[in-house]
């Protein structure tokens, strides 16, 4: 997850946009969860094509990060 550093803006649909576009994302790429975290999709994830091993909220690949006891 990428912390939204555009989190000042106004939530309107057209800002989202405006986000979207200057990141080269497509709206169905990613949202903006209750934290202010940019979260991206499994779209976003499939688009890429490759899996970052990073244990990503929506990963389709299936990685999950082990956790730490």
């Amino acid at each position: 997850m990428i912390k939204n550093t555009l989190s000042e803006l106004p939530s309107s649909h057209s800002s989202k946009s405006k986000t979207a576009k200057r990141h080269g994302l497509a709206e169905e790429d990613y949202y903006t969860d209750p934290n202010g975290f940019l979260v991206f999709t499994a779209t976003y994830h499939l688009k890429r094509g490759y899996c970052c091993k990073n244990g990503c909220r929506h990963c389709p690949y299936g990685f999950k990060k082990e956790e730490k006891h």
